[in-house]
């Protein structure tokens, strides 16, 4: 992998004369006590202002102030106008623009596409406070302010719709975020080396147009230039007819492909015309740095699902930064162009981001206000960023990479510490240290040259990379020492964990249950069926069992009782009604009444999605002549499945009995344990059977028959 410029060892800028703000500003009183006459740059933000380094805008902020710049912030500005984005004056370098830690429509709307009453990053917990699709509305709005200022978006919503991509909320295949926010740049994945270079360059003078060789961005041109080799991308994984295939996620094509064609070509024995734009016949190594790849163009993936799973198959495979190449797109007249992804930050770099100086509190001018998503990560702990999970629903790995950035021990401890001595209302408790995920801390591939060469869509599916370091030693260490420290009463580990690593360390496991598990720990089989896991890419339902056994076995040996909390999606690509079925009889048989579950969401960008849009799997070639992934679109089918995950909710049953005669399955229909639900409706719930009165099936519930009892923790320690 190539080297990059330290983050850190760039001349600071002029401006660093002013010093560090207490907080950064959001007002023009604000700049002048500060002593400042203008913004070098403004960040827009959907989020409130928190000064945390788990808020993007917090930290892009304080690393470009470490950088010696001058930096404003407006967040959650009035976007019906551009007067609110005049508060600050004209930015002298860029606009930054983010729609905050979440894709707006994520943040706004359920994966029943109803609206939310509420958002977490907002001050006590309003809705409302940003428009649907931020980032073009909050750039559209830059724009009409100062005109002639660059501007470079980015964040989860840039990032996640850096191609096009299928938006589940208007059921439809949109543009590039690029061309519609009418954007300079785009950064995507974890911005510091991105916004730390535009800036940089920018304070010396370039054109914002000339910043065309920056990894981690995007940009519209008008072709590729010249020098450049440009490869179709159906020469990288061509649609074609069904072969045989050892392993569904067998990479079975790789760049080379292209030559060979072209020598089967040059031959006679393949015509041209089944070849576009093929590379050139060479017996010297391409050179990577200097190829691009060409997706299906935007009008076409808009049209051809096959295409669009293609695209999205090619996009997910150029993801390694050690190996990446660009990627172009055409939108109309000109192109959209990816450069590869950013080199991870070095752990020295990551120590120097979270050790900046943050406040960790919100902006003053919130006052009393409550912001929920603080409230959650005031006392946490980020240790790492990444996944090398793969799960195809998940948009972690699209946005921060594979590759696990680590930061190191001494610099956690510190940060426990800075919490414990700073941050109001702190009793002892860490309430997680972890991140994406919990224990994959310092895990990483054998060598960097493997890491480097390396084209697998996950480390751990469908088995664990044996080229893989899962030891947790280092990660038992940092527990250990941390619980150690003064003034420590708890630590919890709160983020999702990789079970199917953690059994391979019963020291971390017992490390785990016997010292930060407060009660309930919450994991995500996601389910038990073979389809749906090898859609999803996770582990099958006995790496669960495994790791329950062992759970078990060290909550017993800690005198502690504790419970498992698992977590399941409904609807998702390849999840039949059977499949639901046959998970709701396993969560009756271990008696789990489960309070919250969710029903897959298609966000942008993501694998699954992908199956979800084009029927098609893009873990394996894309074939146009494939049998359709079923998939779960329709409302009635969708709360069908999540019904399933909810057999024990009154609410559900008439849907369910529907649905057991529908696929022939009355046997589970009955008064009776081995039934799965009753023949009678409580008063007041659902609707009732066809043909019965609901007084007399109440009076038979209260005269011995069980009645419904909502799910909560008794139900739940039932499961464990």
């Amino acid at each position: 992998m190539e080297s990059a410029t330290n983050i850190f060892s760039y001349r600071k800028y002029w401006a660093k004369r002013f010093g560090v703000a207490p907080v950064l500003p959001m007002s023009r009183d604000e700049m002048d006590r500060l002593g400042w006459d203008s913004c070098d740059v403004i960040l827009v933000t959907g989020d409130a202002y928190v000064d945390h380094p788990s808020f993007g805008m917090a930290l892009i902020g304080r690393l470009l102030e470490a950088q010696g710049f001058r930096v404003g912030i407006i967040a959650q500005p009035d976007w019906n106008s551009a007067d609110a984005f005049k508060a600050l004056g004209r930015p002298n370098l860029f606009w930054g623009v983010t729609a905050g830690n979440m894709d707006s429509m994520v943040n706004r709307y359920t994966s029943e596409r109803r609206m939310r009453s509420d958002d977490s990053y907002s001050p006590d917990g309003k809705g409302g406070t940003r428009p649907d699709r931020s980032v073009m509305v909050y750039a559209q709005r830059c724009r009409e302010a100062y005109k002639d200022v660059p501007l470079v978006i980015g964040g989860i919503e840039a990032s996640l719709r850096r191609i096009a991509h299928y938006d589940y909320w208007s059921d439809k295949v949109r543009r590039s975020i690029l061309p519609d926010s009418k954007a300079d740049l785009l950064v995507y994945g974890n911005g510091e080396r991105q916004v730390v270079e535009i800036a940089h360059r920018l304070a010396a003078g370039e054109p914002i147009d000339t910043l065309t060789d920056i990894r981690g961005t995007s940009f519209m041109c008008k072709s590729v230039p010249e020098g450049w080799l440009e490869i179709d991308s159906s020469t990288v994984d061509e649609p074609g007819t069904v072969q045989p295939h050892k392993n569904p996620y067998e990479q079975t094509q790789t760049a080379a492909t292209c030559n060979d064609k072209a020598a089967e070509m040059v031959a006679g024995k393949i015509s041209d015309q089944k070849i576009i734009q093929f590379q050139p016949p060479v017996k010297k190594r391409v050179d990577r740095a200097r190829s691009v790849i060409r997706l299906p163009a935007y009008e076409k993936v808009k049209e051809d699902s096959v295409l669009y799973a293609h695209a999205a198959r090619i996009l997910h495979l150029e993801t390694n930064p050690g190996n990446a190449r660009a990627l172009v797109q055409r939108h109309g007249d000109r192109d959209v162009w990816l450069n590869p992804p950013p080199i991870p930050l070095t752990t020295k770099e990551f120590d120097g981001v979270f050790e900046l100086t943050y406040t960790r509190l919100p902006h003053p001018s919130y006052q009393e206000a409550r912001i929920p998503a603080y409230e959650m990560i005031r006392f946490s702990i980020n240790i790492m960023r990444g996944c090398f999970g793969g799960c195809t629903f998940c948009s972690i790995t699209e946005h921060e990479g594979r590759i696990i950035q680590d930061r190191s021990e001494a610099s956690i401890l510190k940060e426990i510490e800075t919490i414990r001595d700073t941050v109001p209302g702190f009793t002892g408790h860490i309430s997680d240290l972890g991140g994406p995920t919990a224990n994959m801390y310092q895990l990483h591939c054998r060598t960097p040259e493997i890491e480097s060469a390396c084209r697998r869509l996950s480390c751990v599916y469908p088995d664990i990379c044996s080229n893989l370091k899962t030891d947790h030693g280092p990660l038992v260490q940092l527990y250990r020492k941390a619980r150690a420290l003064p003034g420590i009463k708890k630590i919890f580990v709160a983020s999702g964990l990789r079970y199917d690593l953690a059994v391979l360390s019963p020291e971390y496991v017992k490390e785990l249950v016997t010292h930060h598990v407060g009660g309930y720990l919450k994991i995500a089989p996601e389910h038990i069926e073979e389809g749906p896991l090898s859609k999803m890419m996770k582990p099958g339902i006995g790496a669960y069992d495994r790791f329950k056994e062992m759970f078990d076995k060290y909550s017993l040996e800690a005198g502690k009782e504790q419970y498992l909390i698992p977590y399941f999606i409904a609807a998702h690509p390849g999840s039949t009604n059977e499949d639901m079925l046959n998970l709701a009889i396993w969560l009756k048989k271990n008696e789990f009444r489960l309070d919250q579950v969710q029903t897959f969401l298609p966000s942008p960008m993501a694998l699954a999605t992908a199956m979800y849009h084009s029927e098609r799997n893009p873990l394996r070639k894309i074939r146009r002549d494939d049998e359709k992934l079923l998939t779960a679109k329709g409302g009635r089918q969708r709360r069908v499945q999540k019904a399933f995950l909810r057999y024990h909710d009154a609410e559900n049953w008439p849907l369910l009995r529907e649905a057991l005669k529908e696929m022939g399955r009355t046997d589970l229909i009955g008064n009776g344990k081995r039934h799965l639900i009753p023949t009678w409706q409580p008063h007041g719930t659902g609707k009732s059977p066809e043909g019965t009165r609901r007084a007399p099936l109440v009076a038979r519930a209260k005269n011995g028959r069980p009645e419904h009892k909502p799910a909560g923790r008794t139900a739940a320690k039932r499961g464990g």
